[in-house]
């Protein structure tokens, strides 16, 4: 299969405050799933809301009647459906990876967000942010730069928590030998240009490519630089990466 480096920590100046990500990396034979998710901000509960659906995502494959993309989308609605049911409980974002031998297949709701990369930094996947100015942005309205900078950007459109929640299914595509796949909340992408981001864990041991792209985002959100993205947030990623052979 391949490689997996994870990282989360709690926003910097926080006070306290609990992390509001969650990640799960569940392996099940020659299969494995890769999720993270972003409790929603403004909302309590957030923290329990992320950790709920992970766990749920965790759990999907231990249902093995069920077509493999099946059990990933009736785990995020057990999911949403705990959530609604608890008027303490908040909502929050996911993004799920299901790994097979050499096949990748996404699954999202809100703006948490799935790239992979080639070695020479070709964008093979990247998923549309359930916001306004995720579909301006893959519409063509918006460039990078704008988005990255948009003060709508925050808007997310759809949440596991909300009654009305869809799940996106995105289609089975191939890996090749090093393609590298970034899991990641917003706080990964609203502190780094996608093409920071894309430059730091192409090519290189994953680990160290992990190690820096946490030190690039945390100095952005403690450092700003004049014109560059700055959010200090919770941040959470996993790194994969298909082996050769």
């Amino acid at each position: 299969m391949g490689d997996a480096w994870v990282y989360t920590a709690a926003a910097p100046h926080r006070g306290g405050a609990p992390n509001e990500d969650a990640l799960s990396v569940a392996e099940c034979g020659d299969g494995v799933l890769l999720a993270v998710a972003d409790g929603v901000g403004g909302r309590r509960g957030g923290h329990r809301a992320s950790s709920i659906v992970v766990d749920a995502i965790a759990h999907a494959l231990e249902y093995p009647t069920a077509a493999p993309e099946r059990r990933v989308v009736d785990a995020i609605h057990r999911a949403n459906l705990t959530l609604t049911q608890d008027p303490k409980a908040g909502a929050t974002t996911v993004a799920v990876v299901e790994l097979t031998g050499d096949s990748l297949r996404p699954y999202h709701v809100g703006d948490s967000t799935l790239v992979v990369s080639g070695q020479r930094g070709r964008i093979k996947v990247r998923t549309v942010d359930h916001s306004p100015v995720g579909y301006m942005l893959a519409a063509g309205e918006l460039s990078e730069e704008q988005a990255i900078h948009h003060p709508e950007r925050h808007h997310v459109s759809n949440a596991v928590g909300d009654l009305a929640m869809q799940v996106e299914v995105g289609p089975t595509l191939g890996l090749a030998a090093r393609d590298t796949v970034v899991l990641g909340t917003d706080g990964l992408f609203d502190n780094l240009h996608l093409h920071e981001i894309i430059e730091t864990v192409r090519r290189g041991p994953l680990g160290d490519a992990a190690k820096r792209l946490a030190k690039r985002c945390h100095d952005r959100m403690l450092r700003p630089e004049r014109a560059a993205p700055s959010k200090p947030d919770d941040i959470t990623f996993i790194l994969y990466r298909r082996r050769r052979g």
